[in-house]
This record gives structure tokens, sequence and C-alpha cells, in this order.
């Protein structure tokens, strides 16, 4: 099985802890996502972040495809990093490491994401013509909504 990697970085102007209080809400990613993808917090993001903490999304990635997305904080270690894992969702492994790091103009954000696509050869075959530039896409109208929230 194939896996992929994808990584996204955004220097923002804040410190390190706005930084984390924001990146480690799961309830802030309704404001960074795509409207279309119809995003939505079903459960489990009522406390902050703890290993072991299970949350519940409905997301529609594609117009014809709407799917719960359940997820898991694995690691934690504030204010510098987190790790969340797909318990239940649109992909066959989804691992995504988010790390913050301070810098002279305020504070790096940086994801590095591993998946895996479903569907085998079949889904390996639309990796690079829908499943690879829908993320791309996705990750940059976030870094332009992230931008504009904190510029």
């Amino acid at each position: 099985m194939k896996t992929y990697k994808l990584e996204a970085e955004i220097e923002l102007p804040i410190s390190i802890e706005k930084a984390w209080d924001f990146f480690s809400n799961p309830n802030n990613l309704t404001k960074i996502m795509p409207k279309s993808m119809k995003f939505e917090v079903i459960e489990g993001a009522s406390l902050p972040l703890f290993p072991g903490q299970v949350i519940q999304y409905t997301v529609t990635p594609l117009a014809f495809f709407k799917t719960t997305w359940l997820s898991e904080i694995n690691h934690i270690k504030k204010p510098h990093f987190f790790v969340d894992t797909q318990l239940e969702g649109p992909y066959k492994l989804w691992h995504h490491k988010h790390f913050l790091k301070e810098t002279s103009n305020g504070t790096l954000i940086t994801d590095v994401i591993h998946y895996q696509v479903p569907f085998g050869i079949i889904g390996r075959l639309l990796h690079p013509i829908i499943i690879k530039p829908k993320l791309d896409k996705i990750f940059e109208y976030r870094t332009k909504n992230i931008t504009s929230l904190f510029n």
C-alpha cells in the first residue's frame, strides 16, 4: 500500500500560545476549511485537547460523497505539537502531525500528513488527478483563510 506525504507551512505574526489556542481547538477547523466541504464538528471538541480524545466530524470531500470522520488525538506536547489519526473516514490512513515553532516573526505552523487512499488500485489511479489536487486546494484555502484571520 502506497503512503503519500503532504507538508504545509505558514508563518503567522502571533505568539506560540495564541497559535496553540487556535490550532488545538477542533472547532476552529470550520473557520478555515472550504465551505464546499460542509465540514461540521459533531462531538468530542468541547474540552481542551488530551491524548485519547476522539472527535467526530462530518465532511463532504467531493460533491457526491458525504462521510463521517472520526479522529483520535494521539500525542500532545503543549504548545509545540500534537498528532491526530483518523479512526474512520475517507482515507485508508491519515496521520497528521501539527508542529508549532516560535520564530523571530511569530510562529511557524507546519502540518505533516501521511496518508493512504482507499479503493486499492482505483484510489491510486485517482490520486494524481482528483485526491492530491483536492488536498492541495484545501491547504491553499486554509493558508489563505488563516493568513486573513491573523494579519
